[in-house]
Parts: C-alpha cells; sequence; structure tokens
C-alpha cells in the first residue's frame, strides 16, 4: 500500500514537471528570432522600443567598461545628498540603456560595476562633458534635483556616463577624484 502512494506521488509530480516543461517550450517558441513576441491570434506584436545604442556594438569587442559619475562641486553638497545624487545618476543611466544597450551593461556588470566619481566645477564645464560623450557615442545621464532639501530646484547635479574604460577615459580622464 505505501510503495503504491509513493509511486503514485511520483507519477504526479513527473506529469506535473513535464506539463511545465511543455508551456514553457510552448512560451518560448511564440518569439520570433528578431525578439518580436507573437500575440495568441498569431499575429506579429512590433516591438516599439528605441534602437540600439551605438555603444552596444563596442561591447561585443571590448572588455573592459566603467561607469564615470561627474559631480558638480560648485553646488557645495553634502556627502548625503552627493551619494543620493550618484544613486539617482547610476539608476537613471541603468533604465536608460537597460533595453538599448544590454550587452553594454552585461559587459559592465562582469568587470565588477566599475563607478569612479570625480568632480567638476560648474554646470557648463558638465554639460561641454556630456557633448563630447555623446560626440563619442557614449550614453549619458544628467540628474536634475527637485530642490527639497540643500539645493535650488532643477539643478543639475551629477552625470553619469558609461562606456569602454578608453573612451570614458578620454571624456572624463582631466578631472579629478571626488
Amino acid at each position: 500500500m505505501i510503495e503504491m502512494t509513493w509511486l503514485s506521488a511520483f507519477l504526479i509530480g513527473a506529469g506535473c514537471f513535464a506539463l511545465g516543461c511543455l508551456i514553457g517550450l510552448r512560451r518560448s517558441s511564440r518569439r520570433s528570432s528578431k525578439g518580436a513576441e507573437v500575440s495568441d491570434e498569431g499575429r506579429k506584436k512590433v516591438n516599439r522600443g528605441k534602437p540600439l545604442l551605438e555603444v552596444e556594438k563596442l561591447a561585443e569587442i571590448i572588455d573592459d567598461f566603467k561607469m564615470v559619475l561627474v559631480v558638480r562641486n560648485d553646488l557645495k553638497m553634502g556627502k548625503g545628498k552627493i551619494a543620493a545624487q550618484c544613486s539617482h545618476a547610476t539608476l537613471g543611466l541603468y533604465k536608460k540603456i537597460l533595453n538599448r544597450a544590454p550587452k553594454s551593461l552585461s559587459r559592465w556588470e562582469m568587470c565588477g560595476q566599475v563607478k569612479v566619481v570625480v568632480k567638476i566645477e560648474s554646470e557648463d564645464d558638465m554639460l561641454v562633458l556630456q557633448e563630447r560623450a555623446k560626440s563619442l557615442n557614449l550614453p549619458t545621464h544628467v540628474t536634475i534635483d527637485a530642490g527639497r532639501t540643500q539645493i535650488a530646484p532643477n539643478s543639475r547635479t551629477v552625470m553619469a556616463v558609461l562606456g569602454p574604460a578608453e573612451l570614458v577615459d578620454d571624456v572624463t580622464g582631466g578631472l579629478k577624484l571626488l
């Protein structure tokens, strides 16, 4: 009697496992090779996402990726404020390139998510750096503060830039560590 209970429990478990595998295979086969999903009616859903960023091509050939956070020194932010603004900039850039440069993010993560924090003396200088990064097709994100605590509303506080270490250094290499 006990042997039959174990056998039936094993067979039920194996059946549930097989059913789960079949459902998983069916769902994964509903994706086309280009990533567009197929609806239940068999029509392709158009992927309306933005095109991949140029930095994505570099992730296939260059191993060393890093992120640099450029903090405005003229705002005289406290340590906690700087930490919060750097977190906003990191997350903002991450979200910006999550779907548009996934290989770049993976490469950065494989490099240990290197982050370097440097300082710059003015908003104008930071915007010049952003233009330089854009000219090299490096993704950037500038954090704009709401102005609820230490600084004026709509102040640009931190710029994040991510890419191959050599290219990022071409943009930010002349700046001093914070």
